[in-house]
């Protein structure tokens, strides 16, 4: 299977595409090696992946046939990436959503206003 379908069969990327161009960019590689979107994955194959700011290391246990539900992912890839860094991860996440809350747009210019203020306050 290539690697471009076994990352989006084991729901890693949204797309195929998605996959692809992340491929080409350099962020996967197969036991070591930099992967194209066409290179073969077999079963005992290590791949790393770097998304989102986190390199993920995985371990290809069997190849799906077709995507595959969340549920059972596990069957087919083993995720080997540390906890720590996971947990790292989600601590980002938690703490640039203190500020604002996703999706309320661009800051007003009041939220500017207070910032200035903040970041003034800070520099006496």
């Amino acid at each position: 299977m290539r690697i471009d379908k076994y990352l989006w069969c084991t729901r890693y990327f949204k797309t195929r595409n998605m996959a692809a161009e992340a491929i080409k960019k350099g962020s996967v590689r197969i036991n070591g090696h930099i992967a194209k979107p066409a290179k073969e994955v077999f079963s005992g194959d290590e791949i790393t992946l770097r998304i989102h700011q986190i390199t993920r290391t995985l371990s290809v246990l069997e190849l799906p046939t077709s995507r595959v539900s969340a549920k059972i992912v596990g069957m087919h890839c083993l995720d080997k990436t540390p906890v720590h860094v996971l947990a790292q991860h989600k601590e980002i996440k938690r703490t640039q959503s203190y500020y604002r809350d996703k999706g309320l747009g661009r800051p007003t210019k009041k939220d500017r206003r207070d910032l200035e203020d903040y970041t003034d306050s800070d520099q006496d």
